[in-house]
């Protein structure tokens, strides 16, 4: 079951969001005047490397095996757990806080997202989600919609989403390599 951050049996803390659409990656369509990022990959086949692709995605074992670094005070993704993912060294590191607002831990789908906090780089949401096919493929997906909030951010224009889509399929490829070994 998706279980997304705003659930109405429990009261949700102050939001520091910086988007209105929480939880749209976990339904369609993605909202408008945002850019939008879909990329899908073939992982592998069978349970196994279903099981090993989940867990890797939730641990944050595939952002950090990709070389992002992933700082937070829990050891999987769930609905509120805060992280700061951040990329390049000392002072070329762009940190960029974020918070979780749903995971899928379903029999054949896996999976969280996390939306973009005030300080954030770029305003929207991401999700990775591992899917296992009936016929026993297993799939990747990475679903965002983001538009700039920093000035570097809207400075760079059009290279934001060229270097979201080489982020993505990047994951991919490290998942496929955790995954299947």
């Amino acid at each position: 079951m998706t279980r997304l951050l705003r659930d109405s049996a429990t009261t949700p803390a102050p939001r520091v969001l910086s988007y209105p659409e929480v939880g749209a990656t976990a339904t369609a369509p993605l909202p408008g005047s945002y850019h939008h990022l879909h990329h899908m990959v073939r992982v592998g086949h069978g349970r196994d490397v279903f099981e090993a692709a989940g867990a890797a995605v939730l641990t944050w074992q595939m952002h950090r095996r990709s070389g992002v670094r992933i700082d937070t005070g829990v050891e999987r993704a769930e609905p509120g757990a805060t992280l700061e993912v951040s990329l390049g060294l000392g002072p070329l590191r762009v940190a960029a806080p974020c918070e979780v607002v749903w995971i899928a831990y379903e029999g054949n789908r896996i999976g969280f997202a996390y939306g973009t906090r005030t300080g954030h780089p770029e305003c929207g949401e991401e999700s990775f989600v591992v899917d296992l096919m009936e016929d026993g493929s297993v799939w990747f997906t990475v679903t965002a919609f983001s538009r700039p909030a920093a000035w570097y951010t809207r400075l760079a224009g059009p290279l934001v989403p060229v270097f979201q889509h080489a982020y993505a399929r990047h994951l991919g490829r490290t998942l496929t390599r955790i995954a299947t070994r």
